[in-house]
């Protein structure tokens, strides 16, 4: 191997390839491993909470917030019978679509994590 191919590894010392990932020495990763991230569609995500609040978070894996605002939009569902719904509901419902848009964007330029 020629001397441009090698390296030392941090945590002993020995020469190894500069391409290994694990030293064959001591055995230590010495090369980190690439976190992939899915990236989200925001257009998919702001449809999905369109057809049906909740979905887009569920796309953006973030699937306790999307089990939430179900079950917060039959809450305010059922409220239509009290009038109160016909306010509260598209509110909620216009709020989702623009987090689940938002987060897909987030999660895309690497600010915020899915769950």
């Amino acid at each position: 191997m020629a001397e441009r191919e090698l390296k030392f590894c941090q945590h002993c010392g020995a020469q190894i390839a500069l391409a290994a990932e694990i030293c064959p020495k001591c055995g230590v990763r010495v090369k980190e491993a690439p976190i992939t991230v899915q990236r989200k569609d925001a257009g998919v995500a702001a449809v999905l909470s369109f057809i049906f609040v909740g979905l887009g978070q569920i796309y953006n894996g973030q699937i306790g917030k999307g089990i939430s605002f179900i079950v917060l939009g039959i809450i305010f569902l059922f409220t239509m019978l009290l009038l109160i719904g016909f306010i509260l509901y598209p509110l909620f419902w216009i709020y989702n679509i623009y987090d689940a848009y938002n987060t897909a964007k987030n999660i895309n330029a690497g600010i915020i994590k899915p769950d």
